[in-house]
């Protein structure tokens, strides 16, 4: 019999271990440049659509265990709280889009990945400096003058994507002019119980608060508003708790006492860049922000990441080492429309401020839907 596929996979964010879980017949390997998974403190919205996949990777009852199931995203004016759209989620929208819609931690989810991908398939402290592709297959480089040899590569490095620098002359990334705060905090500083999920809505801002556990434990919040002399794009980067009030001043009541309880906060710049012309180059694929980036408007850049995780997994199955080149353009010709409505809506963040038709995000099911020709 012929020897599995060997598949690297760069990047042990979301998507690449999303990938590395979804590729299960073929033998994986990830590359992370960092020493360590960090528990980052921010939440995620995991949509019905990401649910599916995670379904599938037998992580669904973990992610209702340890997330918050909340009635709706509801959608309100920033000073007097109108309601502008209230999204219903919870069992009716479960239902209808054949998955539940979470709230989460986002270190949850991303251990929920790593612990379905084996300990031996994740080399950390890995960072790539070279691709090459040889007789015997793809070549890889590191920085501390290690290498390795895959049949295929599949960059999921992010926005920062070293593999895509590799394989295109890429545009710089552009700083859209706006800035994030965001924090997880306990709730039992709120002293009071608030909304299960909101977006309010500013003129030229917007702060969404959200509970991320099941026991409305923990909350999180994270903003949008202008500062077009920021230019640290860092989740690791300290903002002044003190600003961020300060830019919410006036905001309705419940918008203030989240931001008077909040002990501290990060900061960092939001950036953009626009979607690849193509994402492979021969037996090497990108695949999440490396090649799709998304602004966080629509809370679908890590589901879109998992998406492909799972469409490229099918891409691959059956596939032999002449195959490759061939099922990364089926991969790329099946996703591209979806993933570039996606990074538009996003872009323009009006997602769910008016009554917003939302089926075609969370009926999504990336294990059924058509592959392209």
């Amino acid at each position: 019999m012929a020897r599995p596929l060997s598949v690297a996979v760069v990047g042990a964010g979301m998507g690449g271990l999303a990938t590395a879980a979804a590729l299960r017949r073929v033998g994986v390997m990830v590359y992370e440049q960092a020493s360590q998974f960090a528990r980052i403190g921010a939440g995620i919205q995991i949509g019905c659509n990401a649910m599916k996949v995670l379904r599938a990777l037998g992580l669904e009852s973990r992610m209702r265990s340890q997330s918050f199931y909340p009635r709706s995203w509801n959608n309100r004016a920033w000073k007097s709280g109108d309601i502008k759209f209230d999204m219903i989620f919870g069992e009716s929208a479960e239902e209808k889009f054949g998955a539940p819609y979470l709230l989460a931690h986002r270190g949850d989810l991303h251990a929920a990945l790593a612990s379905v991908v084996p300990d031996e398939c994740v080399r950390l402290n890995h960072k790539l400096v070279g691709l090459d592709e040889t007789g015997e297959g793809v070549r890889l480089s590191f920085a501390d003058g290690t290498g390795a040899v895959a049949d295929a590569v599949i960059g999921a490095d992010g926005v920062h994507s070293a593999v895509r620098d590799i394989l295109f002359d890429t545009t710089p990334v552009k700083f859209t002019g706006r800035i994030a705060y965001r924090a997880t905090y306990p709730a039992a500083l709120l002293g009071e119980k608030i909304d299960d999920c909101t977006k309010w809505w500013g003129e030229d801002r917007h702060i969404v608060i959200y509970y991320v556990k099941p026991d409305r434990s923990e909350v999180y919040l994270v903003t949008s508003q202008p500062e077009p002399n920021f230019l640290i794009e860092s989740w690791s980067a300290k903002g002044d708790v003190r600003d961020l009030r300060a830019s919410f001043e006036g905001f309705h009541p419940q918008v203030g006492k989240v931001l008077a309880a909040c002990p501290d906060v990060h900061k960092w710049a939001i950036m953009d860049r626009d979607a690849l012309e193509r994402w492979a180059d021969g037996k090497v694929t990108l695949l999440g922000d490396a090649c799709h980036p998304m602004t966080p408007y629509m809370a679908q850049g890590a589901a879109m990441a998992i998406e492909d995780a799972a469409v490229l997994s099918r891409c691959l199955e059956s596939v032999d080492r002449d195959g490759i080149v061939d099922a990364f353009r089926r991969f790329e010709a099946t996703r591209k429309v979806r993933t570039t409505r996606v990074q538009e809506t996003s872009r323009a963040n009006i997602w769910l401020k008016e009554r917003t038709d939302t089926s075609w995000v969370y009926c999504y099911d990336a294990w059924s839907v058509p592959l392209a020709a």
